[in-house]
């Protein structure tokens, strides 16, 4: 599919703002499981080969387009004919822009980008030290290529063509794959199989786990669920501590924001399965803005799920009032400082 715009993203927020929608489906983690035998004349993850056997878990995104890769990666692959010269062939030819790709977040964010089989061309930019980045990247053996652009002069340049523009900002979705990833390590469950909606905002209290809506369904007792909500909202935390004051968490952050942008790629490309959990403007409250989960498509958000804010235990219920106070002012705080920016031409 060919696009003419680009969508612009902080990771975990969207701009553009869809109709409130009717209950959707649970979303579902993603992993381009393929039955065996599919000989795909691709590469998988770190690999790159002529012919890879895909037969396991072999993405680190969610579990819904395991279809829609099936169906759009395996046909390309099998047209021998049609491989490029290294033998290489992406399922799509979209473009990504970093910016601040130089940075902690930005170097292990645009690794991933590059793994990913939806994309054919990256580019990086940053006021500093991005070319070493991108040198070092382009020797990596997966189809996209890869181009870097230094300073205010070369950011035009940097956006031209481009389908998805990622400034590494604000990753709402990191608080999704740490409640999947401490749900699934609490109760021994398939981590690929856990899907834990997480609203609200993004630091402190304002972080809420809907836990009585993990899917598969699981029973929690009321120390479990203080505990795993607690220790979500405190995961930034425990990574600073751990890291002794040496930096905060990076690795997760970029893995986050490397999902969502494969979410935006995959609704781009005509997937009508892709959910996410992001911060965006937001009825289902009487906050203005508010993080849940919502529906992407090709134009951005199609709806927001009302049905997670349904039907919540008494905790839950208890924790979503006691945060709005706090999230409020943020909002506020936020709202503000934008209005003070000058706008440019």
């Amino acid at each position: 599919m060919a696009t003419t715009s680009a969508t612009t993203f902080s990771i975990g927020s969207t701009v553009s703002f869809g109709s409130r929608g009717n209950p959707l489906p649970q979303s579902k983690p993603f992993v381009a499981r393929f039955t065996s035998p599919n000989s795909l004349a691709s590469f998988s993850g770190l690999k790159a080969a002529t012919y890879v056997n895909c037969e396991s878990e072999s993405s680190f995104f969610s579990k819904e387009s395991s279809a829609a890769l099936r169906g759009s990666f395996v046909p390309k692959a099998q047209k021998a004919n049609q491989k490029s010269q290294n033998g290489l062939q992406p399922v799509a030819s979209y473009k990504v822009a970093i910016l601040g790709a130089a940075g902690g977040i930005g170097q292990p964010l645009a690794l991933l980008i590059k793994m990913s089989p939806l994309v054919s061309a990256l580019n990086l930019y940053d006021i500093a030290n991005v070319k070493g980045v991108a040198a070092d990247l382009s020797h990596c053996n997966t189809p996209s290529q890869v181009q870097d652009f230094t300073g205010a002069s070369e950011l035009g340049n940097c956006l031209k063509g481009v389908n998805v523009v990622v400034i590494p900002a604000g990753v709402t979705t990191l608080d999704v794959v740490r409640a999947n990833t401490f749900v699934a390590q609490k109760k021994n469950l398939k981590l690929i199989d856990v899907d834990v909606p997480v609203v609200g905002g993004h630091a402190g209290i304002t972080i809420l786990p809907l836990l009585s809506k993990t899917k598969p369904s699981v029973n929690f007792t009321n120390e479990e669920v203080e505990q795993l909500t607690v220790r979500i909202q405190n995961a930034g935390t425990e990574v600073v501590e751990a890291k002794a004051g040496a930096g905060s968490a990076t690795l997760s952050m970029a893995y986050a924001a490397a999902r969502f942008v494969e979410s935006s790629l995959r609704a781009l490309d005509g997937d009508g399965d892709v959910y996410e959990c992001s911060f965006v403007q937001s009825d289902l409250t009487d906050l203005p803005f508010f993080a849940s989960r919502i529906k992407l498509g090709r134009k951005g958000i199609e709806a927001l799920i009302p049905s997670d804010l349904s039907g919540l235990s008494e905790y839950e219920e208890k924790a979503l009032e006691a945060l709005k106070p706090e999230l409020r002012a943020s909002i506020e705080k936020g709202i503000a400082f934008v209005q003070k920016q000058p706008v440019t031409a």
